[in-house]
């Protein structure tokens, strides 16, 4: 019995040992009977020309590469012990040339809490930016390096206002570090609205399936002429990954901002001269069932004032009646505070808008002149 095992593990371990020979090596011992077989590369099948549409979009990026950047951050930091404050890394992102001045516009997420940002070029180069103005509500900010020669050309610009559900666009950036990526889909949606990190809203973005991955916040999103559309700025992913649901401020809220972050170093909102409050809002709104933002007050002296608008009045016994509801801006809706900010963010200081209100339980129309906000 102890044989016959002996003899069938033998058995196993030859044909195993068999196996491994016509495995590995039965081409050296048939190349040593003069037997292998030819081995040559085989012959390229012609390529042929590229596609139009790969050809449209190969020179697209070759157009823009060069405005596109890479943006690394450092934060200070104390050591609790030693009480030494030392730089460490904080990120990445990507951000685009503007102008030829050196300015250089990202999202404002990607140098928050930053102490120093570092702007590399496409062409190797690195300088250390200074950061010229910021704003939070748009997720926007502007840096600027010195560029002695060879000036990176600034993206074209285009325009948000006509864009279509289902246009191409192409997105360029630096995915988890991995810098000029492209990556390519369709506008999948407008006018979104977007919570940010701090609680505000960022409104009227552009959604698409673009793949956006974090490192690609700040950089451009292009329309198939090569212009700039908007700032990807961020992504909606339970994972943290693309999830093909992707968002960018749109270039005509770019377009605005920019300049006036570059000139005072922050944003002035167009404003009314009212006081309102989105909690106490909400409040009034399931008491009225009015669904509009009402004025608390109007300030002295402000743009409302001078436009009749009314705030509301305080009973003796502490209870608030009503005064002017804002229904509509331009006749667009508003039903929060937040969106009656939005509305307003379309115009400039100096222009006038007509306002749908409410007052008294009728309908009427008033005009007012913007002023700059606080």
């Amino acid at each position: 019995m102890h044989d016959r095992f002996l003899f069938r593990l033998f058995a196993l371990t030859l044909a195993a040992a068999l196996l491994i020979f016509l495995w590995r090596g039965l081409p050296d011992f048939a190349a040593f009977f003069g037997t292998a077989p030819e081995a040559a590369p085989r012959t390229v099948t012609p390529r042929g020309d590229l596609a139009a549409d790969e050809q449209a979009t190969i020179a697209l990026f070759e157009a823009a590469r060069d405005s596109v950047v890479f943006i690394s951050t450092r934060a200070q930091v104390m050591d609790f012990w030693t009480r030494n404050v030392f730089s460490v890394p904080r990120g990445t992102g990507s951000g685009f040339i503007w102008d030829d001045a050196g300015h250089i516009v990202t999202n404002y997420h990607v140098i928050e809490n930053a102490s120093e940002a570092i702007v590399k070029l496409a062409d190797g180069r690195s300088f250390r930016a200074a950061l010229v103005g910021a704003s939070p509500a748009h997720d926007i900010a502007v840096l600027k390096i010195g560029v002695g020669f060879k000036r990176p050309p600034p993206v074209a610009i285009g325009t948000s206002s006509d864009l279509k559900v289902g246009q191409k666009v192409f997105a360029i950036g630096n995915p988890f570090g991995l810098d000029w990526t492209l990556t390519t889909g369709i506008v999948s949606a407008l006018d979104r609205s977007l919570s940010g990190e701090g609680g505000q809203t960022i409104d009227h973005l552009i959604q698409t399936d673009a793949a956006i991955n974090p490192g690609n916040s700040g950089g451009p999103l292009l329309d198939s002429a090569g212009r700039l559309i908007g700032i990807n700025t961020a992504i909606y992913s339970p994972s943290g990954a693309s999830a093909g649901i992707g968002f960018a401020v749109p270039v005509d809220t770019v377009n605005r901002v920019v300049p006036q972050l570059i000139k005072h170093g922050r944003y002035i909102r167009p404003a009314l001269g009212i006081e309102i409050d989105e909690g106490l809002n909400q409040r009034l709104t399931k008491l009225t069932g009015v669904e509009g933002v009402t004025i608390l007050r109007v300030l002295p002296g402000s743009a409302a004032e001078a436009a009749g608008l009314k705030g509301a009045t305080l009973t003796r016994e502490g209870g608030i009646v009503p005064g002017d509801t804002i229904l509509a801006v331009e006749g667009k809706r508003v039903k929060s505070v937040g969106e009656l900010l939005a509305r307003l963010d379309d115009f400039k200081v100096g222009e006038t808008v007509s306002l749908s209100v409410l007052r008294e339980g009728r309908e009427i129309r008033v005009s007012v002149t913007l002023q700059p906000g606080t």
